[in-house]
């Protein structure tokens, strides 16, 4: 009887089989963070409200030293805040001050994070563009055939 119980257990199984333990389904190994930019007077500065400006921006940082631009980054078509903005000091001392008396602050209601902005990465240039007929033109010429 044991017998019989064991192969009605091992018949039953043998439709299922386990092809993996792995599944496709299975979280990504977690990134790693963007090293940090290297110490410059240019600071971004992220979570901005919709209704802060320019001025606004300067007021909050001028208060920690020599402010020499400001940018809050705006969207075309409504003129609001996109979140983010730009702030140039003079010295480094004065960016690094920016950043430890702001970072982490309210802004118009908003917490906002100051950090040292990074370069742009370099872009190659576009190859020259093509007419209709794969005939390279230049300066808006049409392609002579």
């Amino acid at each position: 009887m044991a017998m019989a119980v064991v192969r009605a257990l091992t018949a039953g199984r043998s439709g299922i089989r386990r092809f993996s333990t792995f599944s496709a389904f299975s979280p990504p190994p977690p990134a790693e963070a963007p090293p940090k930019a290297e110490p410059n007077t240019n600071l971004f500065v992220s979570g901005l409200s919709k209704r802060t400006t320019s001025e606004g921006l300067r007021e909050a940082f001028a208060k920690f030293g020599e402010v020499i631009s400001v940018r809050v980054v705006t969207d075309r078509a409504s003129g609001y805040s996109k979140g983010f903005g730009f702030v140039r000091y003079a010295t480094l001392e004065d960016a690094a001050k920016g950043i430890e008396g702001m970072d982490g602050k309210f802004l118009d209601g908003w917490v906002i994070f100051a950090e040292y902005a990074r370069s742009r990465p370099t872009t190659p240039q576009p190859p020259p563009s093509e007419g209709p007929s794969g005939y390279q033109t230049s300066n808006n010429q049409t392609p002579t055939y």
